[in-house]
C-alpha cells in the first residue's frame, strides 16, 4: 500500500525512537550516501546529528568527497575503486556493479555494527556494489529505509528522464527502443546494457521483503512515479526536504555594493552545477532581453569556465561554501528565478523564500510543492516567467 501522507524529518526521528521500545540498548542506525557534502550529504548529516542527540547509536558512511572523521562517520570507498568504477561505467554502462572490494569491507563493518535500521540515500555514484549490498540487506534482520533523491533506482540508466520525455522505465527500459540519453549521467559510450541494467536492478532492488523496506520520496511528484515503477510493491512515504531556518533567513549584505548592482532590479539564480537542464540557457536568453541599466542578473554556482564564457549582462559567481553568505545574496535579490526543467524537490526555492525573496519557478517535478510565499509564482515556461519578471521590475521602478 502506498501512502501519500507528507511528513517531516522530525517525524522520521520520532518513528526511529519508537523502534527502541523493548531494546535494552541504544538503537543502531546506519546511513549510506554517495557524498559527505552536497544536498544529499547535508540531509544525511542532519539526521545523524538529530539521532545522536536523542541517544541513538548513529553511523554515516559515504563514498566520496571527504575523508573519514571517526568510527561513526567514515568514507567507505577508496580512490582506485571509485576511479575504476567510473571508467568501467563509461565503457560498459554498469554503474553499481563494480567496487566489490570496497563493498566487502563496508559489509564487514555492517556485520560488526549489526544495525537495527539501514537508511540508504544515493547508492549510485561509483562507490558501492548494489548486488552485494542488497544481498546483505535481504539476509539481515534490519529495517531498510531508502530515500530516493532521483529516479535512478527504477531506470536502466538515467537519474532523470523528464527532459527527454522518456517513459520506457514504466515497462522495461530499452525494450522497444534504445536509451535516448547515454550521454546523460552516468555518461557512457555503451548502448547495449540499458536493458540488462533494468532487469538486474529490478531483481536486486526487490529482493528485500516489503515488510522490511520503506521508500522515502522528497516530493509527491516522485512518489507518484514510484507507484508506476517496479518498486510499486513497497510502502512509500513523502517527506519534504527541509532547510536550516536559523541560517536561511533575511540577512543583511553588502552584495549590491560590492558588485555594482546599485538600485537595479536583481534577478538571482542558484545551482551547482549549472547545466542546460537547470536553465542556464534561459538565463543567457533573459539577460539579452532585459535592459542592463534597469536589471541585474546574478548566477551563483558556476564553474570558472562557465563564468569566462558568460555574455555581458550576467554577474557570475562560483559556488559559495558559506550558507550565511548565500543567505545574504538571497536576501538582497528582488526575485529568485528557477528555470529548471528537471528537478525533484529543489531546496533553493525554499532557501530563497525563507530569506524573504519571491520565487518564479517552472512547473517541473516537485517544484510546485516548494512554493509557500503568495508572492511567488509557478509558471508553465519561459515566456510567462519573463512577463512576470518584467512586471515585477517595472513595479519596483515606479
Amino acid at each position: 500500500m502506498v501512502s501519500s501522507d507528507i511528513k517531516t524529518s522530525d517525524a522520521l526521528v520520532d518513528e526511529t525512537l519508537a523502534l527502541e521500545e523493548g531494546l535494552n540498548r541504544p538503537l543502531r542506525y546506519v546511513q549510506l550516501n554517495s557524498f559527505y557534502n552536497g544536498s544529499t550529504g547535508s540531509i544525511m548529516r542532519s539526521l545523524h546529528v538529530q539521532l545522536s542527540s536523542q541517544g541513538v547509536d548513529s553511523y554515516c558512511f559515504w563514498g566520496r568527497r571527504h575523508d573519514t572523521i571517526d568510527d561513526h562517520m567514515a568514507c567507505c570507498a577508496t580512490n582506485p575503486e571509485v576511479y575504476l568504477h567510473g571508467v568501467m561505467t563509461r565503457l560498459r554502462d554498469r554503474m553499481g556493479f563494480y567496487s566489490k572490494r570496497d563493498t566487502a569491507r563496508l559489509l564487514e563493518r555492517l556485520d560488526e555494527i549489526d544495525p537495527d535500521v539501514v537508511h540508504l540515500h544515493n547508492i549510485h555514484g561509483y562507490y558501492v556494489n548494489i548486488e552485494m549490498l542488497f544481498s546483505w540487506l535481504s539476509r539481515h534482520r534490519c529495517q531498510v529505509r531508502w530515500t530516493l533523491h532521483d529516479c535512478w533506482a527504477f531506470t536502466g540508466h538515467c537519474a532523470h528522464f523528464t527532459y527527454v520525455k522518456c517513459a520506457q522505465w514504466m515497462t522495461h527500459c530499452a525494450y522497444s527502443e534504445d536509451c535516448p540519453q547515454p550521454n546523460a549521467y552516468p555518461k557512457t559510450i555503451c548502448k547495449t546494457n540499458c536493458r540488462r541494467n533494468f532487469e538486474d536492478k529490478k531483481r536486486v532492488f526487490t529482493s528485500v521483503p516489503p515488510e522490511r523496506m520503506t521508500l522515502i520520496c522528497p516530493s509527491q511528484w516522485l512518489a507518484d512515479l514510484v507507484r508506476k515503477s517496479f518498486l510499486k510493491g513497497y510502502p512509500v512515504e513523502v517527506r519534504h526536504n527541509t532547510i536550516d531556518n536559523s541560517v536561511f533567513k533575511p540577512t543583511p549584505s553588502d552584495f549590491r555594493e560590492r558588485h555594482g548592482i546599485g538600485d537595479r532590479f536583481m534577478i538571482l539564480g542558484v545551482s551547482s552545477p549549472w547545466t542546460e537542464r537547470k536553465g542556464l540557457g534561459d538565463f543567457v536568453r533573459l539577460a539579452a532581453e532585459l535592459d542592463s541599466d534597469r536589471y541585474a542578473v546574478v548566477l551563483v554556482g558556476l564553474s570558472e569556465k562557465q563564468i569566462k564564457s558568460l555574455p555581458e549582462g550576467i554577474i557570475g559567481l562560483t559556488r559559495t561554501d558559506s550558507p550565511q553568505e548565500l543567505a545574504g545574496i538571497y536576501t538582497t535579490a528582488d526575485a529568485f528565478f528557477n528555470p529548471t526543467v528537471e528537478d525533484n524537490y529543489p531546496t533553493v526555492n525554499l532557501e530563497a523564500e525563507a530569506c524573504g525573496t519571491p520565487v518564479i519557478t517552472y512547473d517541473t517535478g516537485g517544484c510546485r510543492e516548494t512554493i509557500v510565499d503568495p508572492r511567488s509564482h509557478v509558471v508553465e515556461g519561459y515566456a510567462q516567467a519573463v512577463e512576470l519578471l518584467k512586471g515585477k521590475g517595472n513595479h519596483a521602478a515606479s
